[in-house]
């Protein structure tokens, strides 16, 4: 008796409601990826793929996690095996891999981009491997052509300052490509002072970016201006910064341009004046963001760079973070109240990724809902190590409970890979699985018009009217 594929069409849905939402509203509706962190160049250049490793592991630390955990050796994993070797040992790795979500993301990946059925095991990896490198050597396996087959309408990658975005101009004059890529502003290096020497570098390259000469704090926050502005002009509308902690600390005018000052001198400012002048600079970032009708987005809680042997050998975002547990609701209420306090708090979307902090950003958010815009405050998905069905399902619970799930601008993949639109299918299966339960139990309407267009909102149209790109 054959036995039925894990990837199938009911895959994550126990009951008819929840079969009836996901087909019926959820499974066609197109993507609108606000958060990613694809390279602009593959797309401008429309990349194309020699192997499944390539395109599968690269890049993935995710991926090199599980792989680590499984006893594979770094030359395995980021080093210098061949991608049959590293591809060999993934397949070793993901039987290993039960009750994990790259078991199920790996495998709908599979199903999805090379209609492969069978699951990943070391006697199916050669099987799977010559089958996946056939595929990629077809004309609708480059990076375009996979966003296309995954019904994407837009993409918001994530650029530093001083980016000159010549990619992203690249794919906007190109009318062959129809599907819109935008910048994201990512100023983290703006405000990263404890290397006083990377800091410089940074401002120097952002100096010549503006063509503004830095040497005041002045100066700084005009050359900071100027490229905001450019990068508006290139459609972006979305901020982001990644940090450990909200920094609200009182500050003096005097107080900031004499760090800056310091910090141009070479010198290392003390924990005091560098929380100071790191406040500072939140404020600006928001001030800017709001003049221009922005959305800004707070990534925080996430202690990277554990393993100082592992960094010095492969850099950052190489598989060595964890959550935090940085006590930020004090210092974000402060800062979001200085903000609102003269109307400039910009539309804002607040993440975190150690589970403690679910109800306290859950409950912040309520706290500066203006009524200007529908869902002004969200709280963003579930991010990185919450990016699994429990990390989902308590994110889309504790929102039900504590705010307007149906106004929640939904799903984003966060991810460097072309193949991981597939997160977009496993919220939106979650979801309408989460809210047929709740039909069939009674707690909802059974009214198909009113539940079904709640999934259809969160799953796309909520994102396409709280961003508003193509607007200002």
């Amino acid at each position: 008796m054959a036995t039925r594929a894990l990837i199938h069409d009911d895959f994550l849905l126990d009951s008819q409601p929840a079969r009836k939402l996901y087909h019926e509203f959820a499974e066609a509706m197109p993507i609108l990826d606000y958060h990613c962190h694809l390279p602009p160049g593959e797309i401008a250049a429309d990349a194309r793929y020699g192997s499944i490793s390539e395109i599968w592991l690269g890049g993935d630390h995710y991926k090199w996690r599980a792989m680590r955990a499984n006893g594979v050796d770094e030359d395995h994993c980021t080093g210098e095996a061949t991608d049959r070797a590293k591809f060999e040992k993934w397949a070793e790795t993901v039987p290993r891999l039960l009750r994990n979500p790259l078991y199920h993301w790996t495998h709908l990946e599979l199903t999805r981009y090379f209609g492969i059925t069978e699951t990943l095991c070391p006697e199916s990896a050669e099987r799977i491997w010559e089958a996946c490198n056939a595929a990629l050597q077809q004309p609708d396996f480059s990076c375009r052509s996979l966003m296309k087959r995954s019904n994407v309408r837009l993409v918001c990658t994530t650029d530093d300052p001083v980016d000159s975005l010549e990619h992203h101009r690249a794919i906007a004059d190109d009318a062959d490509f129809d599907i819109t890529v935008l910048p994201a502003w990512r100023p983290d290096k703006g405000m990263a002072v404890n290397d006083p020497a990377a800091f410089n570098t940074w401002v120097d390259a952002l100096g010549t970016a503006a063509d503004v000469h830095i040497g005041t704090f002045d100066q700084y926050l005009e050359a900071l201006e100027k490229r905001h502005a450019f990068f508006h002009d290139h459609g972006c509308r979305l901020s982001d910064h990644g940090l450990e902690t909200i920094y609200a600390e009182d500050y003096t005018r005097d107080e900031v341009e004499a760090a800056f000052a310091k910090l141009r001198s070479g010198e290392t400012l003390a924990d005091e004046a560098a929380d100071r002048f790191k406040s500072a600079m939140l404020f600006e970032f928001g001030i800017m963001d709001h003049s221009r009708g922005w959305t800004q987005q707070y990534h925080l809680g996430a202690l990277r760079n554990t393993n100082t042997r592992m960094f010095e050998r492969l850099g950052p975002d190489t598989g060595f973070d964890s959550m935090g547990d940085f006590a930020f609701a004090r210092p974000l209420a402060r800062l979001l109240d200085r903000l609102d306090q003269t109307d400039q708090l910009a539309k804002t979307i607040l993440y975190n990724v150690n589970p403690v902090d679910n109800a306290a950003l859950a409950s912040m958010i309520g706290n500066f809902q203006d009524g200007s815009v529908a869902g002004k405050m969200q709280w963003g998905s579930a991010w990185w190590h919450l990016d699994q069905l429990d990390g989902m399902t308590l994110q889309i619970e504790t929102l039900s409970q504590m705010g307007l799930l149906s106004r929640f601008v939904g799903m984003l993949t966060d991810s460097r890979s072309f193949l991981s639109y597939t997160r977009h299918e496993y919220f939106r299966r979650l979801l309408c699985n989460i809210l047929g339960d709740d039909m069939e139990r009674g707690l909802l309407p059974e009214d198909y018009d009113l539940v079904g267009g709640m999934v259809r909102d969160i799953a796309y149209n909520n994102a396409v009217e709280y961003f508003g790109f193509g607007e200002g």
